[in-house]
């Protein structure tokens, strides 16, 4: 575990060889080397199987094209691709593609965790990104420890340990949740069991149905996706996760939750997801279990690529210039969680990781100075685009909010933050017991 400290420490030091001041720089006199982006998977249908949510509902959910639960679905492929191609024209701007695309594969690397959702998403990207050339989406038999570090054997969960993290951030008050959310309850209920919200008293549930807003909220040992099981919480995302679906999937508005849900009561019954996401992923303990790896390749790959230096723990090769990591909502959360990132893009809640979304990292050098940074981002497509599957083109492009990464940003436009200041930040968040160098 030395070795990963100290090979850190020499990378500070010729990462901040040229280390003038940034913040006197403007923010377009720069010239992008490299871009990491690491994004979540695209449309896909519900988490829970038709039989589990017909057992929340008065009457039952539409059926979703697609088999079988978490696969992505026909327009989701299409979103997906959109989106891959914005990117195309927005790095042929940049000029790290050249438009060649058979010339360019050579530049590309893209990973996915080994899971039908996420290769299928990843491939939709990928020929967004460059439809001339076939692109190889890179896996690796599961476990992937990028993604799946604790079944991978790369990291270590202490189950006690995760419930008392999640617990001392409710104030060992789980329960209180309904209480916070009472309003996101009532609506959901009155959209599951068919009636106005403004009814009182609210109906009793239909014979034989599960009412999920009276499910404990709990914390019990989960799984190494989701460490800690908050319980009725689980159970209520489950029943709201199809409406999501339903609408940027492109579903008749009588479809959407019965004919009762539009774009803002989504938007309303997301902050309760955020924080279930929140919870599990972005709790620090949690943060740094699940997602240290992931963190360390990132920094490792710019920092190679910076350097001219060959490393060990990196993704694809020192001539990838484009890197695309492609994995889940959780994935996502954790990392942002790790490095205390916020983002907030039109129409969703805050840190929202928007079906699609992803983080980008951007490792940039001065014109005038030579020295390196990072710029991170967040790029989303808004709901209204996936539902209409709205061509993306740089006048035209997704949702877009520039990240500050705090102990490290400056205070300019684009939040840029020294590439050496980014590496001794990630010392501190990166735990080396969970870092895997070999791939």
């Amino acid at each position: 575990m030395l070795y990963v400290r100290t090979d850190f420490a020499r990378s500070i030091m010729l990462a901040g060889l040229c280390m003038p001041l940034l913040a006197a720089q403007g923010p377009d006199n720069t010239v992008l080397k490299q871009v990491i982006i690491f994004g979540r998977h695209a449309v896909r249908t519900p988490v829970a199987p038709a039989s589990l949510l017909n057992s929340f509902s008065a009457a039952p959910y539409p059926v979703f094209a697609g088999s079988g639960p978490s696969m992505i679905t026909p327009n989701g492929k299409t979103n997906e691709t959109l989106l891959g191609n914005y990117f195309r024209l927005w790095l042929t701007q940049e000029k790290l593609l050249t438009g060649n695309d058979y010339g360019d594969a050579a530049l590309v690397y893209v990973r996915a965790n080994n899971a039908p959702l996420i290769v299928d998403t990843a491939q939709a990207f990928a020929s967004g990104l460059l439809p001339a050339a076939p692109v190889t989406v890179d896996t690796v038999p599961m476990p992937d420890p990028l993604f799946n570090p604790v079944d991978a054997g790369v990291a270590k969960l202490d189950t006690k340990m995760a419930i008392a993290a999640v617990s001392g951030r409710l104030g060992g008050k789980p329960q209180s949740l309904a209480s916070v959310y009472s309003a996101e309850y009532a609506l959901v209920r009155s959209i599951l069991f068919n009636y106005p919200a403004a009814a009182s008293p609210a109906p009793s549930a239909p014979s034989g149905k599960v009412d999920v807003t009276t499910l404990p909220i709990t914390l019990t040992p989960g799984d190494s996706s989701a460490p800690v099981n908050l319980g009725g919480l689980v159970s209520f995302y489950a029943a709201i996760d199809p409406f999501m679906i339903e609408y940027v999937d492109g579903m008749a508005a009588s479809d959407i939750g019965w004919g009762q849900v539009d774009a803002t009561r989504i938007t309303q019954m997301l902050r309760v997801y955020s924080t279930l996401l929140d919870l599990e992923c972005r709790t620090p303990y949690l943060a740094g279990v699940q997602s240290s790896n992931v963190a360390s390749h990132i920094v490792r790959s710019m920092v190679q690529l910076a350097t001219g230096i060959a490393m060990s723990g990196v993704l694809g090769s020192p001539s990838h210039k484009i890197v695309a990591l492609m994995g889940s909502d959780a994935n996502l959360a954790g990392l942002a969680g790790l490095l205390h990132l916020d983002w907030l893009i039109d129409g969703y809640q805050p840190d929202a990781t928007a079906l699609g979304g992803a983080l980008v990292f951007e490792l940039r050098q001065s014109r005038r100075t030579g020295e390196f940074l990072v710029r991170a981002t967040f790029v989303g497509q808004t709901m209204d685009q996936l539902r209409n599957r709205t061509a993306l083109t740089l006048a035209a492009p997704p949702a877009k909010s520039a990240v500050f990464i705090p102990g490290c940003s400056v205070d300019n436009a684009t939040f840029d933050c020294p590439l050496s200041a980014f590496v001794r930040l990630s010392l501190g968040v990166i735990d080396s017991r969970f870092v895997d160098l070999n791939y």
